[in-house]
């Protein structure tokens, strides 16, 4: 046996052995055989990186097509320099070159929706896009986030979420604004006191007292005034790792690690007053923040299944209009998470804005101002009702044209499922980010009279309401539209309306103050200086 495997083992096909031999003896294969065995490592790397560089080119080309665009790309990394501080003027830019642009930032094609209607093509297109963060945003917000759900599972969760946001819950969530808006303008007070009445940023100050809203509104008094302030302090790291241009991984002591730290720690957070929220439910507790809306009616759900599986009578017994599972305590935490995630910087931007205007435009102000005493019968301290907020037409007109003149999401990130026929002469790549953008159609001349002017009246009087309905893309169209799009203008009216009965304050301008920071959502540069000072109550 062992002589038989011994011969096949040596035994050579006449076939193989003459390809072998043609091969073996082409002089001109041998000549490149012996060259390249001659070659350098650093000759071999070179070519090997050259090729690269002609690939990434030519991949970037073949995905640009015919929109605008930079004619070549800076090889891998693309204009990621730039991007680490991003500038308005060169958002701008990219929206002024085309009604479609595109950039590459190292794997990242991403395209941009420059026009209205292109804006609202990727938001009404569910099927062919989704909403996208950073990479790393799945390991801050939690990879089981309802965020990253799509299509009808994304649907059907949301369903549960609407009845947090009737015009009933918003009622119920007001005396908890107030209170916060109440400390905080002593505090604005005291800041100004601290410093001599010399002008400070008031940036920081707004960011904090919009997450402290915030906090209230969503998880109550489950949270401690320290536990606010520290999610306040380090919200900023979230923010940064955030940005839509990051490292994708986690790397010690870089943005996005230090943003995973504070996320956890506000998961951590929201998850001790979800287990705190239950059992105040299940004792019969009063709902007085959106948690408590959440887990009372995942309560009425387990109650009227037990029913139904018990067999008892359902006579009189009134079905929840939408049928909840029960979330984990993590669970609901992480859902809390993206309220707070879509609403912090949004509102921090806009209340920036808001104080920086007003002191800018007196007249507005005393308009604001006049209605605000006129709707509480002159007693400035009355607290406020849905009702009474209804009738502030002018301030909520005032806080409408700011988020149009001022919007503080200028674009919105989207993800190609699939390739998508944006046009009929481009076709977005899968996988490519498609981004549309917001501020260009809040500033167009055919639909906005003197659009780069801040003018209340358009909406208090004129007819932007109508005639820019299709351009106010602020909270976003379609299936993802912003949840809390009312939350978000009411809350603003009240505190502005409060402010300006309560409060004087100066703004001091710089070279800065008009100029437009890009952090997320926009600021304005020089971080608004302020000074405040109390406004005595109207004899």
């Amino acid at each position: 046996m062992a002589n038989v495997v011994a011969a096949n083992g040596s035994f050579a096909s006449p076939l193989a052995d003459a390809k072998y031999a043609q091969i073996v003896g082409n002089p001109q294969i041998d000549s490149i055989i012996a060259k390249v065995s001659n070659l350098s490592g650093w000759t071999i790397a070179l070519t090997v990186l050259a090729l690269l560089v002609a690939y990434d080119q030519c991949s970037y080309i073949w995905q640009k097509g015919s929109i605008a665009g930079p004619a070549f790309k800076i090889p891998f990394i693309g204009p990621f320099l730039e991007s680490m501080n991003p500038k308005f003027s060169e958002y701008k830019g990219k929206w002024d070159s085309g009604a479609l642009s595109c950039v590459s930032v190292f794997h990242k094609f991403v395209v941009i929706a420059s026009t209205r209607d292109m804006s609202r093509k990727v938001f009404n297109s569910p099927s062919f896009v989704k909403p996208c963060v950073v990479d790393v945003a799945h390991k801050l917000l939690g990879a089981t986030n309802w965020v990253f759900l799509d299509g009808k599972a994304h649907v059907d969760f949301r369903k549960g979420l609407n009845g947090l946001f009737t015009r009933r819950a918003l009622e119920i969530y007001l005396p908890g604004q107030e209170d916060v808006y109440n400390a905080y303008f002593k505090r604005f007070l005291e800041v100004t006191e601290n410093a001599g009445g010399a002008p400070v940023p008031f940036m920081a100050e707004f960011r904090e007292v919009m997450c402290a809203v915030s906090c209230r509104t969503f998880v109550g008094h489950y949270i401690s005034d320290e536990a606010i302030k520290k999610i306040a302090d380090d919200y900023y790291n979230i923010t940064a790792a955030l940005e839509l241009v990051n490292f994708p991984i986690i790397i010690p002591f870089t943005k996005t690690w230090y943003g995973k730290k504070a996320s956890d720690m506000v998961l951590e957070e929201f998850a001790k007053c979800a287990a705190k929220s239950k059992v105040r439910m299940a004792a019969g507790g009063e709902v007085t923040c959106i948690m408590d809306g959440w887990i009372k009616s995942m309560l009425e759900s387990a109650n009227y299944r037990e029913r139904q599986e018990k067999g008892l009578s359902m006579e009189g017994i009134e079905k929840p209009a939408h049928m909840l599972r029960e979330f984990t305590d993590y669970e609901i935490s992480q859902t809390v998470f993206t309220f707070l995630f879509a609403s912090q910087d949004a509102t921090s931007s806009a209340c920036t804005w808001l104080f920086q205007i007003m002191a800018q435009r007196p007249d507005v102000l005393d308009k604001i101002r006049e209605e605000n005493l006129r709707v509480r019968g002159g007693n400035r301290d009355m607290p406020v009702d849905m009702n009474l907020m209804d009738s502030m037409v002018y301030t909520r007109g005032a806080v409408k044209e700011l988020l149009r003149y001022r919007p503080p999401v200028i674009m919105v990130p989207y993800l190609a499922k699939k390739a998508f026929p944006i046009t009929d002469t481009y076709t977005v790549p899968k996988g490519a980010m498609v981004i549309p953008s917001v501020y260009p159609s809040l500033r167009d001349p055919e639909v906005y009279e003197n659009p780069d002017v801040y003018d209340p009246d358009r909406y208090v009087y004129g007819d932007a309401e109508t005639k820019g309905a299709k351009n106010f893309l602020v909270f976003g169209t379609g299936p993802h539209y912003c949840l809390g799009q009312v939350y978000a203008q009411y809350n603003l009216a009240l505190m502005i309306g409060k402010a300006s009965m309560h409060l004087d304050w100066v703004h001091h301008p710089t070279p800065l103050s008009e100029e437009i920071k890009v952090f997320a959502t926009i600021f304005p540069m020089d971080d608004c200086p302020l000074t405040f000072t109390p406004r005595p109550a109207a004899s």
